[in-house]
């Protein structure tokens, strides 16, 4: 709405005025709101209470498919980067140090897990 382009909402349909779209959104955001702060507010009471939160069960699945992604990505920035640290290498680049500055004065940056 903010930058004027124009929102078909398909419950409201095409009548549905600007006024109209921004009343359901703060409506909308309100009811956002108050159910976070009432879900945050339970679990704080089942934790408080000794309860367990989350399910153990699936700890351990979630745990390996994410060292998997993280295995993955860094996989794929190896193999892009390859090409690059063999020609360093070829050029006599071998440390850790060298190899660094020669990627830092490339503006190459480092690989980072998002």
């Amino acid at each position: 709405m903010a930058q004027r382009v124009p929102l078909i909402a398909a419950e409201l349909g095409r009548d549905a005025g600007p006024f109209m779209l921004h009343l359901y959104t703060t409506l909308a955001e309100n009811e956002r709101r108050l159910i976070s702060e009432i879900t945050k507010a339970a679990l704080a009471i089942r934790k408080a209470s000794g309860a367990k939160l989350g399910n153990p069960l699936y700890i351990r699945a979630a745990g390996e498919n994410g060292r998997t992604a993280l295995i993955q990505v860094a996989d794929e920035h190896a193999r892009s980067m390859l090409l690059l640290l063999r020609s360093l290498r070829a050029e006599g680049t071998i440390t850790i140090g060298a190899v660094t500055r020669v990627l830092n004065d490339r503006k190459i940056p480092a690989q980072r897990v998002k």
